[in-house]
């Protein structure tokens, strides 16, 4: 079950998460979050849907099929990261992915103080695995000085896993350098090939990617097997990346689906 924003450009939010679990092999059980305009340049404005509506879409398909991940992108408003709490407390055993999308890629912030607080204290202790980037890192983390202190910040305000993702970073020119952190420690860094464009949606199929897989896993998820999902859904989401294209005139849309496409090129 995917709980996020409906972006009309198809490049991120909810058809990015479609996408991204249709390509490896789940069903999606789309949960609207929140209406936005936004085209391939920025977000330029944000509706959130009530608290009620987005409890009864999500309780219509749990009350009538299994669900085997939750994975939870674009909020919206306080109210809804609450409706997301209740959500949550009452299925303890579905594993949790947050992408905390805190703005967009364009730059248009999309949560206030309000919303990061109630991330901080109520959904970032049920979580299984969360992606923030760099960024938004330091904004759920503010006292850290470092990445490595947010990430010590975040799992001890209850999350299982941190992935942290340094396309932001410039520590290096060559490589994005991602790291996954759980049990008050660097569990594995990352090292993927920096591509040159910029792109709509990243981290929406990073985090579906990574749901996907731990539904598969059936909620089998020992810390020895998690490092290799996050490594798949990585390497899923970079060649989807790779595979990008521009069809607008802003960022480069992911190609969740380029497997489809080298299928048909060797045909």
């Amino acid at each position: 079950m995917t709980l996020a924003g409906n972006d009309p450009s198809g490049g991120a939010g909810i058809a990015a998460d479609i996408e991204t679990l249709i390509s490896l092999g789940c069903h999606p059980a789309p949960v609207i979050t929140a209406l936005t305009v936004q085209d391939t340049h920025n977000v330029q404005a944000l509706w959130p849907v009530a608290a009620e509506e987005l409890l009864a879409q999500a309780r219509a398909v749990l009350e009538d099929m299994p669900v085997m991940t939750f994975k939870i992108g674009l909020i919206g408003h306080t109210d809804n990261a609450i409706a997301l709490h209740t959500l949550l407390s009452a299925y303890p055993h579905i594993p949790v992915v947050l992408d905390p999308v805190l703005a967009a890629g364009g730059g248009t912030d999309l949560a206030n103080n309000g919303l990061i607080e109630a991330i901080q204290t109520l959904l970032i202790p049920l979580t299984t695995v969360l992606t923030p980037n760099s960024v938004e890192a330091r904004r759920l983390a503010p006292e850290a000085d470092t990445l490595e202190a947010c990430a010590m910040a975040l799992l001890a305000r209850g999350c299982r896993y941190a992935l942290i993702t340094g396309g932001h970073e410039t520590e290096s020119s060559t490589e994005v350098i991602n790291r996954l952190y759980g049990n008050n420690r660097l569990l594995e860094t990352y090292h993927w090939p920096r591509l040159t464009a910029g792109y709509h949606g990243s981290g929406c199929t990073l985090a579906a990617a990574i749901a996907a897989l731990l539904a598969q896993s059936r909620g089998l998820i020992p810390e020895e097997v998690i490092p290799t999902i996050i490594h798949r859904a990585q390497d899923h989401a970079w060649r989807s990346l790779q595979a990008g294209y521009a069809i607008g005139s802003g960022q480069h849309i992911p190609n969740r689906m380029y497997w489809a496409s080298a299928s048909r090129g060797q045909s």
